[in-house]
């Protein structure tokens, strides 16, 4: 088994990093972040770290995953884990006395870091490297998508539509928020998920004005806003899905809903059409909020426009306020706004879409009619 989705092989990944880190000044790189252990190796087990230098890719692991490891990572060469009391396999460092190794801050514990401090000390002065943090790095080349990662991406937005159609079908008024956060997982295992790109939102009523709402076993009502927030992980790679709808279907829509559905579409459509390869997250993100602002409901869009999609549902780029992400051709990102009004519901509409030529194409192609029928008018 390849890297998620198999996109590329991990040699080429490989030989990217070794360029960055040339370029950066860093002469290996301990991986410990399992999301980058596993795109850089396309190892999937749970415990394990990479060293990476100009002359070798080590894995170490210990006994449960030495099988897997062998199948999942062939570009590695597999250092076997023994009981090792410590963080750090020291063996994974041999060599690299005296050089400058870097290291993921974000992928270990305060305590990992001391540990690691303390084993490195009690080696031979000349065994010692100079552990220095190296934040972002294997983020910066999962930044700008492969065309496999797209297609991996593609997948998982397809799936997400077809989960929401679902859950749209189930929306009658009775049904709870539970039950149709469990149909929508239930859903998406049956047809080929991973698993849920992260817990889905399902939130009507006034409960749809908190942006990350937790389903209810509140029956839905009539008339009632209904956000919902979704995504699915095919092959290790994530989508992320946004409708709202009216429980009860068109008729059943109260003026509110009209006004806001329309303002957050037409900030969304804004969006889609401007947003451009060479701005920044920021310049991205006051597109949309500019145009809410013009509805009258400036003060109710507080959260970023979007944020990149990959094997996680949350990476680079971030479209928000004070985001200097540039954005390029290649990378993914979600595009929803959205307006939250205490005491009545919100409407959030979001789709993931791909830089491509300069411009944004959607992968996501559900509809976007706010009014749809959830299968019943009582």
């Amino acid at each position: 088994m390849s890297a998620p989705g198999a996109p590329a092989p991990a040699g080429a990944r490989v030989g990217r990093l070794r360029a960055l880190l040339e370029r950066e000044g860093f002469d290996a790189l301990l991986v410990t972040a399992a999301v980058n252990r596993r795109w850089l190796s396309g190892f999937s087990g749970s415990a394990g770290t990479l060293v990476v230098s100009a002359g070798s890719a080590l894995l170490s692991t210990d006994f449960r995953y030495w099988e897997q490891a062998r199948a999942e990572a062939p570009c590695f060469e597999l250092v076997r884990e023994g009981d090792r009391g410590t963080a750090l396999p020291l063996e994974l460092l041999r060599g690299l006395g005296g050089l400058r190794v870097g290291f993921e801050p974000g992928g270990i514990t305060v305590a990992e870091h001391d540990e690691w401090r303390r084993a490195i000390a009690g080696l031979a002065a000349s065994e010692r490297p100079l552990l220095l943090p190296a934040p972002g790095l294997v983020e910066e080349l999962r930044l700008v998508k492969e065309p496999g990662e797209v297609e991996a991406l593609q997948r998982a937005a397809a799936l997400t539509d077809a989960c929401l159609e679902h859950a749209v079908a189930l929306a009658l008024p009775g049904t709870t928020e539970r039950a149709i956060a469990r149909a929508i997982q239930d859903y998406a295992l049956d047809h080929g998920a991973d698993g849920l790109s992260f817990d889905s939102i399902v939130a009507a009523g006034p409960h749809a004005a908190r942006p990350h709402a937790r389903p209810r076993d509140v029956p839905l009502e009539r008339g009632q806003p209904l956000v919902l927030d979704l995504g699915a992980s095919v092959a290790g790679y994530c989508s992320d899905l946004t409708r709202t709808v009216v429980v009860g279907g068109p008729d059943a829509a109260d003026e509110t809903f009209h006004r806001v559905y329309s303002a957050v579409l037409a900030a969304q459509r804004r969006a889609l059409q401007r947003i451009e390869a060479g701005m920044t997250g920021a310049e991205a993100h006051e597109i949309a909020a500019s145009a809410i602002a013009e509805a009258g409901y400036g003060e109710s869009f507080g959260h970023g426009l979007g944020h990149g999609v990959g094997v996680q549902v949350h990476e680079s780029p971030r479209l928000r306020p004070a985001s200097s992400h540039v954005l390029a051709d290649g990378q993914v990102m979600t595009v929803e706004p959205g307006i939250y009004l205490p005491g009545w519901g919100g409407v959030r509409i979001e789709d993931l879409c791909v830089m491509e030529g300069g411009r944004l194409r959607p992968l996501s192609r559900a509809a976007k009619l706010g009014g749809v029928r959830t299968g019943g008018g009582r």
